[in-house]
């Protein structure tokens, strides 16, 4: 953003359910992230998705758009697929939701926009948190203190 833009601040709720409607009409749609729930892979107001309306079966790795029986949307990943229902989980969390019905799903990202870099299925990071990272959960904590301890050891170099 430059200096002098105009920024519009509107409810998330509304933001997406909008963006929602548009995925309903066969639209692939846009937005910044928000919140913290999908890092490392995803950072809260660095990172795009671009989602659109499911076309195929999900399945274990995807993420997807899905609103909560409360109304509130979330995007996160799907951990496993059971007769009833998908069981999901925020990359940066440990504790799975679930089961969440189908008709709740309403969005499959479809590509990102990390560090400035477009990815999409097939990149070698989109690939690591879909197969490696999903199946890490119970490790999630300790690789990510392990990182950041790296990180503060390398930036005093």
């Amino acid at each position: 953003m430059r200096e002098g833009d105009r920024v519009k601040v509107v409810d998330t709720r509304e933001y997406v359910s909008v963006l929602k409607e548009l995925t309903e009409e066969g639209k692939e749609v846009s937005m910044i992230i928000s919140g913290s729930s999908m890092s490392p892979f995803l950072i809260h107001q660095r990172d795009k998705i671009c989602f659109r309306k499911p076309g195929r079966e999900l399945k274990k790795g995807d993420m997807v758009f899905f609103q909560r029986l409360n109304g509130q949307y979330v995007m996160h990943r799907i951990w496993k697929v059971k007769p009833e229902g998908y069981y999901i989980v925020g990359d940066a969390q440990k504790e799975i939701e679930g089961p969440v019905e189908r008709q709740q799903i309403f969005a499959v990202i479809t590509k990102i926009q990390r560090k400035g870099k477009w990815m999409e299925p097939g990149d070698f990071w989109w690939e690591f948190f879909e197969h490696v990272w999903i199946n890490m959960i119970p490790l999630r904590g300790i690789v990510n203190k392990l990182y950041a301890i790296i990180r503060l050891f390398t930036k005093s170099i």
